[in-house]
Parts: C-alpha cells; structure tokens; sequence
C-alpha cells in the first residue's frame, strides 16, 4: 500500500465523519434542541460553509511552512475533543460554538486533496480527480446511512462520538505517516509562491469558478431539507430509508467511476454540456412529488452532477500547472463554497415561505443558467476555435 492509498484512505474517513449529520440537520435541531423554526437551520449550515470557506485558505498558507500530516494530527485531535464536547453539551448556544469551532479544525482535511495531487504522475490525475470526487460520494452514503441509524435507534448526539472517532481516526493515521520509515512524507515540496502566481490562469479560472459557483449552489440548494421532502411525499417513515435516498448520487457515482474508466470522454466540453442538461432532467423529476419519479430523477440526477463535477475538476487541472495546482484549486474552492453558502443561508427562507419543492425549482433554473454561462464561455469559443484551426490547416 502507497502513500495515495492512505490518504485516499483518509479522505474518506473524513468525509464520513463529515457528512453523518448533513441529512438529518432539521431533525437533529428538532429532536435535542426542540427547534423547528428552517430559517435556522439554514444559518447553521451556512455558519459551517463559511467555515470551511475561512479554515481551507488558512491551512493552506499554514502548510507552506508546516508539513501537512504534522497539521493533521493537531487539527483532528482538537476537532475530536470538539465533537466530544458537543456529544456532552446541553447548551444551545455552547453547541453553536464549539461546533463551529470543530468545522474550523475538521477543515484541515481538505489539505490532502492537492497534497494527492502533487505526488502522482500527470497522466494519473483524471482517474485520481474520479476516485476522489466518488470518495466523496461514499462518504455521503455511510454519513447519511450510519448518521440515520443514530438518529432512528440512538439520541441523535450519539454523531459527534462517532465524529471523534472519525477524527481521532485521522489524527492516527497522520501520525502513522509521518512516523512510518516506509513514506518519505517531508520530500514533497511545495514551490514558491510567486512561480505559483506566473503560472496561473486567473481569467480561466474566474469563468470555471463563476460556473462551479452556481453548480454547487443549485446542489447544496436541494441538501438540506431532502430527507424532510421524502419523507412528506413517502409512505416510509424511517430516517434509513431517508438517507439511502438522500445518498443516491453517491451509489451512481461509483457506478459512474467504473464506467469513465473505461470510456474515456473524447470531448471533455461535450461531455459537460450533456452532464447539464441530464441535471436539468433529474431536478425536474425530483421535483415531481412522485416518490418513484423522484427516484428516477435522483438516479438522473446522480449521474449528471458527478459527470459535471469531475469533468469541471479535470477541466482546471488540465489547464493548470503542475506548480499552481494548491493554489488553482484554492481559488475554485472558494468559488464552490460560497455558493454552498449562499444556498445555505437561502435554503430555510425558501421552504419557509415557499415549500420544500421550491429548491428543487430553483435548482432547475440555476441548471438553465450554467447551460448558457457554459455555451456562450466555452463550448461556442472552443468549437470557433476548432473550426478556425482546420481552416489554417487546410490552406
């Protein structure tokens, strides 16, 4: 076993840890604190994106200085002690704060995805950007599976134990790396800062994150109250069964994994144009009301939004340098968080006054947007540019 296989290993021990609560945020309220109220659930998620919008560029800066396994093993430790406390507090207010306090530290983890990028070859990147966007999704199916069976068979403050746990997990793992004479984890430099900055493409970058911006704000958009959603439109009353559905994008990105493999896309710009409209589909069907065409809609849906993910990852990398790839990736993960946070400061003021079907709604037309931000930036410009060349080439 590689040093890439432990720190795949790792992200998904993460993003497990991560992602238990993500399905069940408006009935955890419920059930310890007796909050009903959306709008506040929505603040609260939009208090941890900002968070993580904060935490990923701060150990990012921290990490040219101090080797990014060292960080890790004092960041999950503290977020670990963090989770701990939130599992034994009865305060409100202290579970405010020491939760958000924990997401600051958890966020450290985000310094392995570049750090992956960095020790392996050129030509293994458009795989490795695939496995770790379906780690994600995994990630999301044993959150929201593990996360479902505390809520429907423990107290729902029995997630943080298993949180610590998952952080506790990491810090080991960190440690077992550094220690271990078999991975030379400090011979992997970073380069300097201005190299980075003259190798960078910022006005490619801005058009990429413009559109992954309102991509993840139309997903996180339709996150938070979808277990709250199926359960309205199911005859299932089983928080099981709610996050099985919540995770199916998950079980269809790994399907999609296997399936890139072995198809390599031949127009990666194409492929992204494809990957909006079946979003566009899978969005409406969910939005039917219909517990069975939300399925299909979902399995659509699941599809469509790993293919454009992945396909928009790869689009950067490959457009950037090998130098620039910490802080290429920096930047279109600000992008990508705030709009997590816009739709997550939005979400509870939308089901509030609108319904938990009107995400769905807005999603769709977000969608419709990005086809057209994506047609008119890339696709016309590339498919000129195309025609232009075999003009030339055949004079």
């Amino acid at each position: 076993m590689d040093l890439r296989f432990f720190l795949i290993l790792m992200t998904l021990v993460a993003v497990v840890s991560d992602y238990l609560l993500h399905p069940f945020y408006p009935q955890f309220f419920e059930l310890r604190f007796g909050i009903t109220d959306p709008k506040i659930v929505g603040y609260y998620f939009g208090a941890i994106c900002f968070m993580v919008m904060i935490a990923f560029p701060f150990w990012a800066y921290l990490a040219k200085k101090i080797a990014e396994l060292k960080i890790l093993v004092i960041t999950q430790a503290i977020a670990g002690i963090l989770a701990l406390y939130c599992f034994s507090t009865s305060s409100y207010f202290n579970f405010w704060l020491a939760s958000l306090i924990m997401v600051l530290f958890k966020g450290s983890y985000l310094l392995v995805y570049p750090f992956i990028l960095k020790i392996i070859k050129k030509e293994e990147q458009v795989h490795t950007i695939g496995l770790l966007s379906v780690i994600v999704h995994l990630g999301g199916i044993g959150g929201a599976v593990i996360g479902g069976l505390a809520v429907d068979f423990l107290d729902p403050r029995y997630i943080f134990l298993i949180m610590a746990l998952g952080d506790f997990v990491q810090m080991a793992m960190s440690w077992y790396l550094l220690k271990s004479n078999r991975f030379l984890t400090d011979q992997v430099l970073t380069s300097a800062a201005i190299a980075v900055e003259k190798r960078s493409n910022n006005g490619f970058i801005l058009k990429v994150g413009l559109l992954t911006l309102v991509l993840y704000f139309s997903d996180f958009l339709i996150r938070p109250f979808f277990s709250t959603y199926w359960e309205s439109i199911s005859i299932y009353d089983s928080k099981l069964v709610s996050g099985t559905m919540y995770a199916i994008p998950g079980f269809v990105a790994l399907i999609g994994l296997f399936f890139n493999q072995r198809h390599a896309p031949n127009n990666l710009y194409r492929g992204i144009l494809s990957a909006l409209l079946l979003g566009i589909v899978g969005l409406w069907l969910q939005a039917s009301q219909i517990d069975v065409v939300l399925i299909l809609g979902r399995i659509i849906y699941g599809w469509a939004i790993f293919q454009g993910m992945v396909r928009f990852d790869v689009l950067l990398f490959e457009q950037s340098h090998p130098d620039a790839y910490a802080l290429d990736y920096s930047k279109i993960h600000f992008f990508q968080n705030l709009g997590v946070l816009l739709a997550s400061l939005s979400v509870g003021i939308i089901v509030d006054l609108e319904g938990l079907r009107m995400p769905f709604l807005i999603a769709v037309g977000c969608f419709m947007a990005i086809l057209l931000m994506y047609y008119i930036l890339f696709y016309v410009q590339i498919n000129v540019k195309s025609a232009l060349n075999n003009k030339v080439s055949k004079t």
